[in-house]
């Protein structure tokens, strides 16, 4: 109807960022099935995967198309028609979008917990909340382009600015893929958990007065509330059988009190290399 390229990137952008929207939510819905058989550890990686699956997404169709469609508006210049309707259409999305955005970042804001807004999103085990925001983040800097590219573009009679603003929007949605894709694969592969739960579990370990040595604790993100974690402890070896396995109860006990979040535990008694001490 207008003829604009950055307008045709934006609708691009909106048409991926709602499927993508759908997405999460399946992947949300097949992470919660319980283990079974062939899945002893659950489905919570299903939510990794299908996140990742929408960084492709914003990369291929957002990204590509926008970029694509404004090197075809500069080969060949086109003029705006009825300006009005890409300035209308565009304010009413900048204001539902700053409503998306508003609840995105409040759900992201109860991870920070004091922290920066990187560090937080590369500590964060949940991507459906930095997702939605940097995506609704994203979407907000992409109108106010489509709309200056709109405006200078009838104000200094230059149509082709109108396609580099199409190209920008792209570059942006690039940028923003490929930050999401790299923390959906850290995720996908096995990351650990926070360094404070393993903090936590191996002062938790020390503190068993039979455990002379906790040797290591490895843990990793099942999904955004399950974690596995693995602790190997050199024990006493005036213990006998009944009471190692009283201890190994007993750690097992306190650990999951103080992190529920913790989906299978195990503690695997062995010695301590030649010449270790302490806790």
């Amino acid at each position: 109807m207008t003829g604009s390229s950055s307008m045709l990137s934006e609708a691009v952008h909106s048409l991926v960022d709602t499927g993508n929207e759908v997405l999460l939510l399946y992947g949300q819905h097949r992470a919660a099935k319980p283990p079974d058989d062939l899945h002893p550890f659950g489905h919570g990686r299903e939510l990794y995967f299908w996140s990742f699956v929408v960084a492709l997404l914003i990369f291929a169709l957002g990204a590509g198309v926008s970029i694509y469609e404004g090197m075809l508006h500069i080969a060949s210049p086109e003029p705006i028609e009825r300006a009005w309707i890409n300035f209308t259409v565009l304010g009413l999305a900048f204001v539902f979008e700053s409503i998306s955005w508003w609840f995105g970042w409040k759900a992201f804001n109860v991870d920070r917990k004091g922290r920066g807004i990187w560090s937080t999103f590369k500590a964060s085990k949940d991507p459906t909340t930095f997702m939605v925001l940097f995506e609704d983040s994203a979407a907000l800097v992409g109108i106010v382009v489509a709309a200056l590219a709109t405006g200078l573009s009838l104000w200094l009679e230059t149509p082709w600015l109108d396609g580099a603003g199409s190209i920008l929007i792209g570059i942006l949605l690039a940028v923003v893929a490929v930050l999401l894709a790299r923390e959906s694969k850290a995720l996908l592969i096995g990351e650990r958990a926070s360094p404070e739960i393993g903090a936590s579990i191996r002062r938790i370990a020390a503190e068993e007065e039979c455990v002379a040595k906790v040797i290591d604790v490895t843990t990793s993100q099942l999904s955004p509330d399950q974690v596995i974690a693995s602790v190997a402890i050199d024990i006493e070896d005036s213990l006998r059988v009944p009471e190692v396995e009283g201890l190994i109860g007993r750690l097992e006990a306190r650990i999951k009190a103080e992190h529920p979040e913790l989906f299978r535990i195990f503690i695997r008694p062995e010695p301590a290399p030649d010449g270790a001490v302490g806790p």
